[in-house]
């Protein structure tokens, strides 16, 4: 009994914590009120999480970055559009209708992945993608694209 107790607080304790440090939106409109209320730009994140090597390289090297994740928390609101293959790691029939909808819109040639920076009103600001840079250099070129 004890031990499924422990259990139990365990998961409780993991839930929480994932969701207290997830920082990603899950629709445009989320996202760009957030960023409204907040004076911070959307980053768009067009991603095969589980089988787009790119994708993979970029979170592992910028995005999940101490560096990154500092000037994103003063100067960008997330919004990961996710396009898994892997059964387990699926997304729920609504919010794979939601990305499918913003890459219609977005990211119609399905090119992966994809960054697109908007100000809050929805405009444009410019896209990039993955580069084989430091974080540092990953944020300044984010930083170029805002300032243009």
């Amino acid at each position: 009994m004890r031990k499924i107790a422990q259990l139990t607080f365990l998961l409780v304790c993991i839930t929480i914590l994932s969701t207290a440090n997830s920082i990603a939106q899950s629709s445009l409109e989320e996202a760009l009120q957030k960023a409204k209320t907040e004076n911070k730009y959307v980053f768009v994140n067009f991603s095969g999480s589980d089988w787009c090597r790119s994708c993979i390289l970029l979170k592992k090297t910028i995005l999940n970055t101490e560096e990154f994740k500092k000037f994103a928390s003063e100067k960008l609101v997330i919004l990961d559009v996710d396009f898994p293959r892997l059964k387990k790691n699926s997304l729920s029939d609504e919010q794979t209708a939601v990305n499918e909808k913003l890459a219609a819109k977005y990211n119609s040639n399905g090119q992966f992945p994809t960054i697109l920076l908007l100000d809050s009103n929805a405009k444009v600001m410019g896209k990039t993608g993955y580069k084989k840079v430091s974080p540092k250099d990953y944020v300044s070129h984010i930083q170029s694209i805002i300032a243009q």
